[in-house]
């Protein structure tokens, strides 16, 4: 593919990236570009192609089709003058366990070729942005996954890239160490920092300015959060509160007027034609195949009822606020 790209001057610009390993298709036509200082979150379930995405945008894998800009570069044409002006975090935990944390940094930053008399200052930030200050001396292994989690973002931007890869970075840490970490983010990303940042956790999405939905490799949407809960779905939303739940969803299946039915947490979410109608006639409905009702009420769509509906519907991208 030749001529220039849409968008060449963005930071991060993917023209119909393709990837494929054998007859399978990781990564289909994914197209979108990221903004100076925005924080894009790729958002979908595991196995979706945010990783492999984020690898080939890293210069790590090379695309089937397409093309991709970062920084200006080719990621094809220039893999390692792409990871020259960059920062990644992987979703494996990438620090040295045996090393103590100052030499951790030191590592990093030899890696990452910080002029020496730059090293102390920027180790000092890393340090003091992860929480650690005291603890230098502490060897890796030692520390609690929120500590590691920080340190890690403290070592990939070492050398001060202005654009950042986060790959699950918050995968199987506690809530507190989620929120801080996000913090750190929105913090980078108003002096200038380009993040796109890859999470299966919907409630990540609202730290974004924008979100884009990934599903079997393909793109189905891509807009600020608050554009995509107010994007219609096609009927009514209802919070269902009952026992048994199994046999709540089973019989949902087949109840008039219901179009679909998920499990969220101890409820569920049921999507229907007429709200007013659903609610007279679901608890009736429910208790002759033996489910209590205890709650019915209409609610507001989260973001993880709109991927839910988006990727059951079949539907094509949606860029409602790029």
């Amino acid at each position: 593919m030749s001529g220039p790209l849409p968008d060449a001057g963005a930071p991060i610009v993917a023209d119909g990236l393709v990837k494929r390993f054998g007859a399978f298709t990781a990564v289909d036509h994914v197209s979108f570009r990221i903004d100076r200082g925005e924080i894009v979150g790729f958002i979908g379930p595991n196995g979706a192609g945010k990783s492999t995405t984020i690898r080939m945008l890293c210069g790590l894998l090379r695309p089937s089709e397409g093309r991709a800009l970062v920084a200006g570069i080719d990621v094809a044409q220039d893999p390692e003058g792409v990871r020259q002006h960059i920062g990644y975090m992987s979703q494996k935990f990438s620090l040295y366990g045996d090393l103590s944390v100052a030499e951790n940094l030191r590592f990093f930053g030899g890696i990452y070729r910080v002029p020496r008399a730059e090293l102390a200052g920027r180790t000092r930030y890393a340090v003091d942005m992860a929480g650690l200050s005291g603890r230098e001396d502490a060897l890796v292994v030692t520390l609690a996954g929120g500590w590691k989690q920080r340190l890690a973002l403290g070592c990939a931007i070492l050398h001060r890239p202005p654009i950042l890869f986060l790959d699950e970075p918050t995968s199987g840490v506690d809530p507190e160490s989620r929120r801080r970490f996000w913090d750190l983010i929105a913090a980078l990303a108003a002096d200038g920092v380009t993040v796109l940042v890859s999470t299966h956790y919907m409630d990540e999405a609202e730290y974004c300015n924008r979100i884009a939905l990934i599903d079997r490799g393909r793109l189905i949407a891509l807009a600020r959060p608050g554009e995509l809960k107010r994007r219609k779905l096609g009927g009514d939303l209802l919070l269902l509160e009952c026992e048994p739940v199994g046999a709540a969803i089973i019989a949902l299946e087949k109840a008039p007027g219901v179009h679909d039915a998920a499990v969220f947490g101890n409820s569920i979410h049921i999507l229907v034609g007429d709200g007013a109608a659903a609610r007279s006639d679901i608890p009736s409905f429910l208790s002759t195949r033996g489910v209590t009702v205890t709650r019915l009420e209409p609610i507001e769509p989260t973001l993880e009822d709109i991927f839910v509906q988006m990727v059951s519907g079949g539907h094509g991208t949606e860029d409602v606020g790029a």
